[in-house]
């Protein structure tokens, strides 16, 4: 049955329209995001496959042109479309950070290190540079590695921390394995960056781990 011939209050579009986004199941919001379904198949038909197909919503959304090409319904257009409200995504979330004082937003500062680093095959290290507000200034991808680990330079963190005339950092690495737990080496270089920023008056104020489901603090742990 097309989507069209439903009772208007169960149609995903109105649905969203009445309720709120937060009220439709995934299969809904992807069905509005595709649009038309196929022959014997309604959208949210479709996107039901497509989630079953996938593994969920996630492995949908960061899977590659080329994988999310071949599926039925989807094609070029589609993975445009959806990169573009992605990246539309973490510019917003940005600007929040830009916006917000660091100390009464850091679930947002969880949320945007999340969206861009948790999909990441290889670990990344990154910095959030602050404003003498802790307001973020830049965000950057500094250094990038293995599956397992990634070389961290504190001179190269000092010299971008200067170039951004930042008053504070705040550190963030993924962890590809999905557990968010620190090394012994984590716990290293986040002490020789701390110093090392010191000498030149710039606070760390926090080393985020962003693991599949978690993202962890190391200010909230006492560690930092």
């Amino acid at each position: 049955m097309a989507i069209s011939d439903w009772p208007i209050n169960e149609r995903p579009r109105e649905k969203l329209l009445n309720r709120g986004a937060d009220s439709l199941s995934d299969a809904e919001l992807l069905a509005i995001f595709i649009r038309t379904g196929c022959a014997g198949k309604s959208a949210v038909d479709l996107a039901r496959d497509l989630l079953s197909h996938f593994g969920g919503l996630r492995p949908l959304l960061s899977a590659s042109q080329k994988d999310f090409c071949k599926a039925l319904g989807l094609g070029k257009a589609k993975y445009a479309q959806l990169q573009a409200t992605l990246e539309m995504s973490r510019r917003h979330l940005a600007e929040s950070l830009q916006k917000d004082v660091y100390f009464t937003s850091s679930g947002a500062v969880k949320s945007y290190l999340s969206a861009q680093l948790r999909d990441k095959s290889s670990e990344v290290f990154a910095a959030l540079f602050l404003d003498s507000q802790h307001r973020m200034i830049a965000f950057e991808e500094l250094f990038q590695g293995t599956i397992d680990g990634a070389a961290v330079y504190p001179r190269e963190v000092v010299k971008r921390a200067l170039s951004h005339n930042a008053a504070a950092i705040i550190l963030a690495h993924n962890h590809p394995s999905g557990v968010a737990e620190p090394s012994r080496a984590d716990h290293d270089i986040t002490q020789r960056l701390k110093e090392a920023l010191q000498l030149v008056d710039i606070r760390t104020l926090d080393h985020f781990i962003v693991g599949d489901g978690n993202v962890l603090s190391f200010a909230d742990e006492g560690w930092i």
